[in-house]
């Protein structure tokens, strides 16, 4: 899965950070890191209220979101390098003084750069992945995505060469996969309706077991 980094020039007024935060979450879910959304969108919405709060509202501002290895890098850029966040113990009390808190304590690092004509507030939140371009999702994910290469290189002529199954290629491949599965199924003699209803009953309790079902490219009566 190609990751490329992705940017978002916003103004620093309060009813910009809803926006930022649905987009975060609409691009970690094309890029399958629901695992971290909840986390990325808080830290999202920290950094641009940091901007709003501490440089001034109307304040031209840009969202860089990008892989670092295995983490999720999050910045926001401003053009005010001497209004530095910084982290406050703020007490039960404190009206302000949280938000870099926040940030503090679900991201794994995070720290100010200073630019000649801009700030760079960034965080890095671990995904769980094994590499950059990898997927999240356990043991099963990395089963399906080799045996898709297999699979997938079993059709191709053989001097096209080794290669890994791209993104718009896996759906139809998968669809091809279950495809041929019924068939050896049925050639068996089972029951593939019985089949793919133990199948989706099996899939559920382990998604409900991970955390939580997220909607995406599952069959109508899982998303639903």
């Amino acid at each position: 899965m190609s990751r490329n980094p992705w940017d978002l020039a916003f103004t620093a007024e309060p009813e910009e950070v809803g926006a930022l935060r649905r987009i975060m979450r609409l691009r970690l879910g094309i890029w399958g890191l629901h695992d971290v959304t909840d986390e990325a969108q808080l830290c999202v919405s920290e950094l641009a209220a940091n901007v709003i709060t501490h440089v001034g509202r109307g304040t031209p501002a840009t969202l860089m979101v990008s892989m670092k290895g295995t983490h999720l890098r999050i910045e926001v850029h401003d053009p005010d390098t001497r209004a530095l966040p910084t982290l406050i113990d703020a007490g039960c009390d404190s009206e302000g003084g949280r938000g870099m808190a926040l940030v503090d304590a679900v991201a794994d690092r995070w720290g100010v750069l200073l630019r000649p004509d801009r700030k760079v507030t960034w965080c890095e939140l671990a995904t769980g992945l094994t590499s950059p371009n990898g997927h999240s999702g356990g043991a099963g994910v990395t089963r399906a995505e080799a045996l898709l290469n297999v699979y997938e290189a079993s059709r191709l002529p053989r001097d096209s060469g080794p290669g890994r199954v791209s993104a718009m290629m896996a759906e139809e491949a998968v669809i091809d996969v279950i495809t041929d599965f019924l068939h050896w199924l049925r050639a068996h003699g089972c029951d593939v309706d019985e089949t793919l209803d133990r199948a989706q009953t099996h899939f559920e309790v382990q998604v409900a077991e991970a955390g939580g079902l997220s909607k995406g490219c599952y069959p109508a009566a899982i998303a639903e």
